[in-house]
């Protein structure tokens, strides 16, 4: 059996993929929260695109 299969996964909260324990983060694996770099610098920019829409304004709906 492959060991890679017995390692912990977490998932991304910026890019929602799942990314595996790496020796390198084994004595800091709790406080890793994104799978790369990439997602760590944009992980403002995740939260900004899933806010909701603004509203729409009433004299826009009104025209119709």
């Amino acid at each position: 059996m492959p060991q890679h299969l017995d390692r912990p996964t977490k998932l991304c909260p910026v890019c929602g993929r799942p990314f595996q324990w790496r020796r390198k983060w084994k004595d800091v694996w709790d406080q890793v929260r994104h799978c790369s770099e990439r997602c760590r610098r944009n992980r403002n920019r995740a939260r900004k695109d899933s806010s909701d829409p603004p509203p729409i304004s009433k004299r826009a709906t009104s025209a119709a």
